[in-house]
C-alpha cells in the first residue's frame, strides 16, 4: 500500500470521526438554541400580558365603576384585556397562543382543557412553583410552552367571584350564575399559557445545521487536497526518485546521476547519509576489482 494511499485512509478516518462529532454536538447546540430562543420570546409576551393585567387592574376598572352599575364592560376585567391584546398581536405573530386557563371562570372562553388542567393542578399542588415550560405534541408538530400561575392576591377580585350575591348584578346578568364563583384569597385559580410551535425553529436549526456541515465537509476536502498536493511534492516524490535512485545503484548502475535536494528536513538527510553510502559502495567496489 503506498504512502499516500495510507494518508488518505487515515485522513478519511480522522475527518469522518470529527465530522459526527461535530454534528452531534452542533446539532445538540442548535436545537437548544431555537428552544431557548422561542422560551425567550413567549415569556417577553408573557410579561407583555402580565402588564396589560397590571394596567387594566390600576387603572382601567376603577374608570369604569360608574358605567359597571348599568351595563357590565368585561374591558374593566385584567384577565379579558390580556387575553384581546394578545389576540390583537397574534394577527401579526400567529405562532404564538395566550390563554388564561382558569379551572372556574366566569367567562367560558377561558375554561381549562385537557392538558390545561393538568398545569394549573400543578401549581395548585406546589405553592413554590412560579413557571413551568415543557413540550406537547400536537397535529401540526410539537409545540413548547411556558404557564405561569394566576393567584387571587388582591382582595378586591373577590368582590366579583366570592359569591354570586356579593357579585355584581350586571356581571351575573351576563355570564349567568353558574361559573367564576367560589374563589378564595392565595387560591390558584388558573394558569397564563403561551404556547409557541416549534415545527418553523426546529426546521431553522436543521437548516443551519445542514450548512455548517456542508461547509465542515467541504473544508475538511479542500485541506484534504492540499495536503496531499502537499505531502506528493514534499515527501512522495523525493522520496520516489530517491527509491529508483537506489534501485539503479543496487543494479550497479554507479553512474547514475545523484539525487539533489536544498531541503534541510528529514529527506534532506536522508539524500544526504544516501549519497554517503553511495561513495562507499562505490569505493568498496573499486577496491574489489582492483
Amino acid at each position: 500500500m503506498k504512502l499516500l494511499l495510507k494518508f488518505n485512509l487515515i485522513f478519511v478516518l480522522v475527518m469522518a470521526l470529527g465530522v459526527a462529532v461535530s454534528g452531534w454536538i452542533s446539532r445538540d447546540m442548535l436545537q437548544a438554541q431555537a428552544r431557548e430562543e422561542v422560551l425567550g420570546g413567549a415569556r417577553l409576551m408573557m410579561e407583555q400580558a402580565s402588564a396589560v393585567r397590571t394596567y387594566t387592574s390600576g387603572q382601567i376598572t376603577k374608570l369604569l365603576q360608574d358605567q359597571m352599575k348599568t351595563d357590565f364592560l368585561p374591558q374593566s376585567v385584567p384577565s379579558y384585556s390580556a387575553t384581546e391584546v394578545l389576540a390583537t398581536v397574534r394577527a401579526s405573530h400567529p405562532e404564538y397562543g395566550y390563554k388564561e386557563a382558569t379551572l372556574n371562570p366566569t367567562n367560558p372562553r377561558d375554561r381549562a382543557q385537557g392538558w390545561e388542567v393538568d398545569i394549573v393542578n400543578s401549581f395548585r399542588n406546589d405553592a413554590e412553583l412560579k413557571e413551568l415550560v415543557g413540550q406537547r405534541d400536537t397535529p401540526t408538530g410539537p409545540s413548547l410552552y411556558v404557564s405561569r400561575p394566576l393567584r387571587i392576591t388582591n382582595g378586591a377580585c373577590l368582590q366579583c367571584h366570592s359569591s354570586v350575591e356579593a357579585a355584581p348584578q350586571t356581571m351575573v346578568a351576563k355570564y349567568g350564575p353558574a361559573n367564576g364563583f367560589g374563589w378564595q384569597l392565595n387560591e390558584v385559580i388558573g394558569a397564563q399559557v403561551m404556547s409557541v410551535p416549534m415545527a418553523l425553529p426546529l426546521q431553522r436549526a436543521e437548516q443551519s445545521f445542514k450548512l455548517f456541515m456542508g461547509s465542515l465537509i467541504a473544508v475538511f476536502l479542500v485541506v484534504g487536497v492540499v495536503l496531499n498536493l502537499m505531502i506528493w511534492w514534499v515527501v512522495v516524490r523525493p522520496v520516489t526518485q530517491l527509491s529508483k535512485l537506489a534501485d539503479r545503484v543496487s543494479q550497479g548502475d554507479l553512474e547514475a546521476a545523484d539525487f539533489s535536494t536544498a531541503s534541510r528536513d528529514e529527506i534532506g538527510t536522508l539524500a544526504e547519509s544516501f549519497a554517503r553510502m553511495r561513495t562507499s559502495v562505490t569505493q568498496a567496489m573499486k577496491m574489489l576489482e582492483n
